[in-house]
């Protein structure tokens, strides 16, 4: 064994535990900062080729892991955009050059733009969802956008869809088709009645009378018409008839509706509306409302917003109405372990950690999204304090190998005198 040799040795141990203290230093350092996830230093012995007679020392070499996928404790807070995730799955933030990048670090808050921003001051990305469901794509960050709330005050959203579900009394007498009333004939046979609200393109309210009408056995019509186009006081003759007008069967075994389950009418200077009878049923008893939703609101500043387990970002507006406009997706790799960290506590796909893979909370393996939650550091101070004693006494007796070995060289020096 030469001298040099066991001096080599002696500094690849103190290298490998100054490594080892520096991923210690970094975890006691960041043991409070959200999402941070624990690296610790692993160990490979580095040996050479020996004689049978000489021993030549070989060393030990350091790899560094990083536990991302360890889950971290859920610190829970008064604010619904601070976001966690329970299970497998990132969020996708980017930084302000717009390139992407996957954290577990949700401390979001809205900047002064209104845009969702966290800690480091990356943005989270979602879909937005005014063009309906959004179209992923899976192993990309193809059309995701800044989630922001700034955006979303003082909007109107026209009614596009509902639901009408009603029971209609089987024992009604068939009065014929729906009489418009004439000049002579002031009144109108109807058999039942009911109003519901939509809102236009502007927002604004659109009160629509529904008139039902038995026709004949297991026969009904169903006509809608603009209240703003009552005779005043409301009621008939309406101004340029119904809007639209429907014939519905029923099966006269069951009362379930046999005709179309839905229609298509469009709404006085708004959208098309596609109204949903299909449980509007043909029993005996009163006329009764069984359900009706439509959508749509009128313009109103946003009181708050909510995410859901989902990760769908709802505006719930001073008026009351709910309406979703983001969807907060989730990402993966094969290997999170193997993912490549970087400042600001974000991490970026390599070859080892395996492509992207895009979904949505709750679904395909994904974990889900906890509102008014954050994930805790998964840094242990106590197994980190431990860590740094183990390695000052290891990196002591490396330099105490070394200081031996400068001894006995200094003795060879000093044959020569």
């Amino acid at each position: 064994m030469s001298l040099t040799g066991m001096m080599r040795t002696s500094i690849s141990g103190m290298a490998a535990q100054a490594n080892r203290l520096g991923t210690v230093s970094d975890n006691i350092a960041n043991a409070s900062t959200t999402g941070y996830k624990r690296a610790s230093t692993e160990f490979s012995s580095l040996i050479l080729a020996s004689g049978s007679a000489d021993y030549v020392p070989g060393g030990v070499e350091t790899r560094i892991r990083y536990g991302i996928a360890q889950q971290g404790a859920f610190q829970f807070t008064t604010s619904v955009t601070d976001l966690a995730v329970s299970g497998d799955g990132f969020f996708v933030v980017s930084d302000p050059d717009g390139t992407p990048y996957l954290t577990r670090a949700g401390s979001f808050v809205p900047d002064g733009e209104g845009n969702l921003v966290n800690a480091a001051g990356f943005n989270l990305m979602g879909y937005a969802l005014n063009g309906g469901t959004p179209a992923v794509v899976a192993n990309g960050f193809a059309g995701l956008t800044q989630v922001s709330i700034g955006q979303l005050a003082l909007q109107a959203d026209p009614s596009n869809a509902g639901n009408l579900y009603v029971n209609l009394p089987s024992t009604a007498t068939a009065v014929g088709p729906l009489l418009v009333p004439s000049a002579n004939a002031p009144g109108a046979e109807y058999t039942a009645k009911t109003s519901i609200v939509a809102y236009d393109n502007l927002g604004a309210e659109v009160t629509l009378d529904v008139y039902y009408t038995k026709t004949g056995p297991n026969a009904w019509e169903m006509a809608v018409f603009d209240r703003a186009n009552a005779a005043p006081g409301g009621g008939f003759p309406y101004t340029g008839g119904a809007i639209t007008s429907v014939p519905m069967t029923f099966d006269g075994t069951t009362g379930q509706l046999s005709s179309a389950g839905s229609f298509s009418f469009t709404v006085p200077n708004g959208a098309a509306l596609t109204l949903d009878i299909g449980q509007t049923t043909q029993l005996a008893g009163d006329y009764s409302m069984r359900d009706v939703r439509i959508n749509g609101n009128a313009p109103s500043a946003v009181e708050r917003v909510e995410i859901d387990d989902s990760g769908i970002l709802y505006a719930v507006y001073e008026n009351g109405a709910r309406a979703p406009t983001f969807q907060i997706p989730l990402a993966r790799v094969t290997s999170p372990d193997n993912l490549q960290p970087l400042a600001g506590n974000v991490y970026s796909p390599s070859l080892d950690s395996g492509d992207v893979q895009m979904g949505f909370a709750g679904s395909s393996g994904f974990g889900t999204v906890v509102s008014g939650a954050l994930e805790k550091s998964t840094v242990d101070i106590a197994t980190e304090l431990t860590t740094m004693i183990e390695s000052q006494h290891s990196y002591t007796a490396n330099s105490k190998v070394f200081q031996t070995g400068t001894e006995l060289m200094e003795v060879l020096i000093n044959l020569r005198r």
